[in-house]
């Protein structure tokens, strides 16, 4: 019969199984916590994180809207200018087709009297193919003995050398089309069956960048300096297998893109408009805008609705959370409405209610994640400190619908280009390249906004005569 411990052999028993209990327990709630972390970054998609629609590849789902059906028809709406090949006036080359004879009793219709005629037009490229322009320099001996050759015109300089179309044709397929450099020049001899070679194209994209480095930079951040309202943005960018950052400030007539190793206040400063700024700022809620103090912060509400969304996915906070979901989108149509109806403002009743909903919704977050330790708790109690503290930022559009936006898809749509160049071309070779691949595309957004066709746009900067500020009429 075995021995029966004693009690003090039985509490060391016990203490050591709570112990073993304890440990058990702060093990699970950190799996617990880990679990939750894991299943949130699964989660994530471009409707609730800054992932770009990219990401989601062929087995992303059907698109969420959460504006609610409009009742409207898909497709263009009344008025709405469409993109239809419609008939021109005047043909480049018309062609008459004559009946032979007639469908009735078969007569000869020679000399019939014309009863009406179809008109039916065909839009065609023509066989495209290089013109190739001697230029003869002519010497001549005069009866004094001196020989005196004829001067080359302008950008005749090389004994063989490309036109400046071409040039443009070549700068705008790499950088406004995202072409690699041999896809460029193949697709050059195709085109046009003319050789070039990958450090040809190098160098013209090298040349059309020195002739913006200058004037040009200096002219647009005058000129973003001098606007009301600005919107900033930044994503990343592999240049020669190492993150750098592109950064962008537009307006609605100008914007300025560059690359730059940092993505905090250095990046910022490095682009020379926001440091000096004193208008409106529209951003993300990136920490470093808000170090700038002389500008007005507008935060921008499509990020504030996708981190909405993505704690409402959490399944811990879908009424808070909803609730400021349903008070920003129920701002924002009345916002679009009274922009549309030509209105002031929003009706103040409407304001301060949904306000009064979104700063409730916040303090509620506040009070449910307060002193929560896991990852997940602390980003979401950031964010509902956030949106009470930043609520004037956040809601400036609903106060002043037609001076403040609601998000910041304006920039957004700067740094695109960005995204689909890496993802068409991959990541730019050195950092040389980047830049010239940032200044060419600040022209031509610039000139996009002038409404000004891209292809001009490089051939004018390809002949040395750049749009801007040569031709500052668009001020």
């Amino acid at each position: 019969m075995s021995e029966i411990p004693s009690i003090e052999e039985l509490l060391q028993r016990l203490l050591v199984v709570e112990a073993e209990n304890r440990r058990l327990a702060e093990d699970n709630q950190r799996l617990v916590e880990e679990n939750a972390e894991l299943r949130r970054r699964l989660g994530q998609n471009p409707r609730n994180s800054d992932q770009p629609p990219s990401s989601e590849g062929l087995g992303k789902p059907a698109p969420k809207s959460l504006r609610g059906k409009s009742g409207r028809k898909p497709g263009g709406q009344p008025g709405h200018e469409g993109r239809t090949l419609r008939q021109v006036e005047e043909p480049d080359h018309t062609v008459r087709h004559e009946p032979a004879s007639c469908g009735g009793c078969g007569a000869s219709l020679t000399g019939a009297i014309e009863a009406g005629v179809v008109r039916r037009q065909v839009f065609e490229i023509p066989p495209m193919k290089a013109t190739v322009t001697e230029h003869q320099l002519v010497t001549r001996r005069c009866g004094c003995g001196a020989h005196t050759t004829a001067a080359a015109p302008a950008r005749v300089e090389a004994p063989v050398q490309y036109g400046p179309r071409l040039s443009a044709i070549v700068v705008y397929l790499l950088v406004a089309q995202f072409g690699a450099h041999k896809r460029v020049a193949q697709a050059v001899a195709d085109l046009f069956g003319v050789p070039i070679s990958q450090g040809t194209i190098a160098t013209m994209t090298a040349k059309a960048t020195a002739r913006l480095d200058g004037d040009f930079l200096v002219w647009l951040r005058a000129k973003l300096l001098a606007e009301k309202l600005l919107h900033a943005d930044e994503t990343g960018l592999r240049v020669d297998g190492r993150l750098h950052w592109v950064h962008s400030v537009s307006s609605g007539k100008y914007s300025l893109v560059y690359v730059h190793p940092k993505r905090g206040t250095a990046g910022i400063d490095a682009g020379g408009v926001i440091p000096g700024y004193t208008g409106t700022l529209v951003h993300d809620a990136w920490a470093p805008y808000d170090t700038y103090r002389s500008v007005t912060h507008v935060l921008c509400g499509a990020h504030l609705l996708r981190e909405l969304v993505a704690a409402v996915e959490t399944g811990q906070t879908q009424h808070w959370a909803q609730q400021a979901i349903n008070a920003l989108v129920t701002l924002k149509k009345a916002a679009d409405t009274a922009i549309a109806e030509g209105t002031p403002s929003i009706d103040t009743a409407l304001l301060a209610e949904q306000t009064s909903l979104f700063l409730h919704a916040a303090l509620v977050g506040i009070k449910d994640h307060s002193g929560q330790t896991s990852k997940t708790g602390r980003k979401l109690a950031a964010l509902a400190r956030r949106m009470r503290a930043r609520e004037a930022d956040y809601l400036r559009f609903a106060h002043n619908p037609h001076e403040y936006p609601f998000d910041n898809n304006a920039a957004e749509r700067q740094i695109r280009m960005v995204k689909l160049r890496q993802k068409i071309s991959g990541c730019l070779r050195t950092l040389a390249g980047a830049q010239q691949f940032c200044t060419i595309r600040s022209y031509l957004a610039t000139a996009a906004k002038h409404t000004i066709n891209a292809l001009e746009a490089l051939t004018q900067l390809a002949e040395d005569r750049p749009l801007f500020p040569l031709q500052d009429q668009f001020a």
